[in-house]
């Protein structure tokens, strides 16, 4: 028997087969149904996908079903250390390095004792026109966990 294809392996085909057919990761996101950030995610490795997904996916980028195998996988989630030094990921480090203690504390006044859920979670990145160039804003939607002793 043969060993389930790796997450890591997927994603790279996946990415691979997405470029040569010139599909943005909207036009699949859109082709199952999923949300953009969060299918993005899944096909580089970070949730697990439906089968019914999975197929679609693979059907869209004739892809082979060891891939549809390894999409329905649940996943090891976090970075490989290598992608930290990426520009973009490690401004997120540096911007929640430097806001995420004040974060902290708003969110501690508006609403008390508690976590934002990144588990019942939604995130969304838009572009917004600025006469000083084009904004990037990401949107972090989680729901409050307060704790309860």
């Amino acid at each position: 028997m043969t060993p389930i294809m790796a997450k890591t392996e997927a994603a790279e085909l996946i990415n691979s087969a997405r470029i040569r057919k010139k599909l943005a990761w909207a036009d699949i996101a859109k082709e199952i149904d999923a949300p953009l950030v969060w299918c993005v995610a899944a096909l580089l490795g970070q949730h697990p996908m439906s089968s019914g997904q999975a197929e679609r996916v693979c059907e869209l980028l004739e892809l082979d079903a060891a891939v549809a195998e390894s999409l329905q996988l649940q996943p090891a989630r976090g970075l490989e250390p290598a992608l930290l030094s990426d520009p973009t990921i490690y401004r997120f480090h540096e911007a929640l390095s430097v806001y995420g203690p004040a974060l902290k504390e708003l969110i501690h006044e508006e609403f008390g004792d508690g976590i934002m859920s990144a588990i019942n979670f939604k995130v969304d990145v838009a572009r917004r026109e600025d006469p000083d160039g084009d904004r990037v804003v990401v949107t972090f939607d989680g729901k409050f966990l307060d704790y309860r002793w």
